[in-house]
């Protein structure tokens, strides 16, 4: 009796062995093969295999978080989410997988809530620079910063967060800012440029004893360095601090317009609080320019000069101006009363060149000599070098044209507009294939930029 109870029960054992074997076996190979893959970075057939294995070793919860990280790394960023939440347990690169997968696909909520989970479990500098991520998107300055403080917490190395973490002290804490953006410029020389700048502000800042006006000094240096988020919000904390600070409600409705907005109430109350404001009238002037009423563009920069008529600022955009309403004849004046103003300042000179070069008038005796003398105060000033070659372009003298604009690009192979003007020059000697080749560099080296926009309209044009 007993050996028949042994016989049946071996038998059923042998045929479950018999049936699970195989299947073990298929599942573990599908483990090799995704494992091989994914290290071979062949990321689809990794989240097949994966996804396999777990369905056939359904003890092995943890091959859902390997199938969603794979998916991830393939960037179908909707399929690893549903792997990532299926896994029981997740790692910290499970996490921080699921909280990108999250913002990728649109949901800056569920992507706070995944970062938020991991940071239960581990104290990541990946969590943390994911936080900072979806609160710089929404905008929650103070949030986004102590998210970068507890990631720079964990990795100090991350130039690029010690550079983001001093950008949002400017105007959040402006004592503890220099810190972190001259150790974000001794981990990457290339921010050096845009720390100088802020540095600057910040010990100027500290010098005012007014505290709106601090704070507008930091916002105009973020604005300088192209931060214009931050910088409509260091312009909101100085009218906070003094709501009659016209220069702060000017500067806001600046911010907002290099945003995409309108900005036109506040630079109507910036002008409402003080009317003799050359800096309102200055920014009311670019938001003419903006919409194309030049006349009313005119109008500012004319009460600007009128206000500080020592400041060749004001006469330059003035010529600019006219040069918009089609009067060149008093636009010539305009540009060359700005040199008169700063004799030894290039800009102004090189200001007049352009126009004269750009629009045929007065080449020879004003904007060539103009041109040569801008080259004479600033020699190593790629502008200024530019302007003389477009002065010989625009006077014929095409070969001294040719040599000074390869000059530019020999010492400043990044100036895209000596490439455009080479090419301008190629086109009046005639020789096309040079001139193409000049373009297709501009297009593809500058690729979304300015410069490359206008070499594509030259391509459509002389190379249709």
């Amino acid at each position: 009796m007993f050996n028949k109870k042994y016989s049946a029960c071996y038998v059923v054992a042998a045929l479950m062995a018999a049936m699970l074997i195989p299947v073990l076996f298929k599942g573990y190979s599908s483990i090799q093969r995704a494992e091989h893959d994914f290290a071979a970075q062949n990321y689809a057939s990794a989240v097949q295999g994966y996804q396999q294995a777990a369905r056939l070793l359904p003890w092995r919860d943890d091959l859902w978080e390997k199938a969603g990280i794979a998916a991830y790394a393939n960037k179908n960023y909707s399929d690893a989410i549903p792997f990532l939440n299926r896994a029981p347990e997740l790692s910290e690169q499970g996490w921080a997988a699921l909280g990108n997968s999250y913002v990728n696909t649109g949901d800056p909520v569920s992507a706070l809530q995944a970062y938020h989970g991991g940071l239960n479990d581990y104290d990541s500098p990946s969590l943390y620079a994911g936080l900072a991520f979806v609160y710089r998107q929404q905008k929650d300055w103070p949030a986004e910063r102590d998210a970068l403080q507890n990631q720079l917490r964990l990795d100090v190395s991350d130039a690029y967060s010690h550079y983001r973490l001093g950008l949002l002290l400017t105007f959040l804490a402006p004592e503890q800012a220099l810190y972190e953006l001259t150790l974000a410029s001794s981990l990457n020389p290339e921010t050096d440029s845009a720390v100088q700048t802020l540095t600057a502000a910040l010990n100027l800042s500290a010098a005012q004893p007014d505290a709106s006006q601090q704070m507008l000094t930091v916002g105009r240096a973020l604005g300088l360095v192209q931060e214009w988020e931050l910088s409509l919000a260091a312009f909101e904390k100085a009218i906070e601090l003094g709501g009659e600070n016209a220069e702060a409600w000017a500067w806001l409705g600046e911010a907002k317009q290099q945003l995409g907005e309108d900005g036109s109430v506040e630079l109507d109350r910036a002008l409402t609080l003080d009317h003799l404001s050359v800096i309102v009238r200055a920014l009311r002037g670019l938001h003419w320019n903006r919409l194309g009423k030049y006349e009313q563009m005119r109008a500012e920069y004319a009460l600007a000069a009128e206000y500080e008529p020592t400041n060749p600022a004001w006469q330059a955009s003035l010529g600019d101006a006219y040069f918009k309403l089609g009067d060149l004849a008093a636009a010539l004046t305009a540009y060359q009363k700005a040199t008169e103003l700063a004799p030894t300042d290039s800009i102004y000179w090189r200001l007049l060149a352009n126009f004269c070069a750009e629009n045929g008038v007065h080449i020879e005796d004003v904007g060539l000599p103009a041109a040569q003398h801008a080259v004479q105060l600033a020699p190593d000033d790629p502008f200024a070098l530019d302007a003389l070659g477009l002065s010989y372009l625009s006077s014929g003298r095409y070969a001294n044209a040719e040599q000074t604009f390869l000059n530019v690009i020999a010492s400043y192979p990044n100036h895209f507009p000596a490439y455009i003007h080479l090419a301008m020059t190629h086109l009046a000697q005639g020789n096309r294939p040079a001139a193409f080749s000049q373009l297709i560099h501009v297009r593809d080296a500058d690729a979304g930029g300015d410069y490359a926009a206008l070499a594509n309209e030259m391509l459509k044009q002389y190379f249709p």
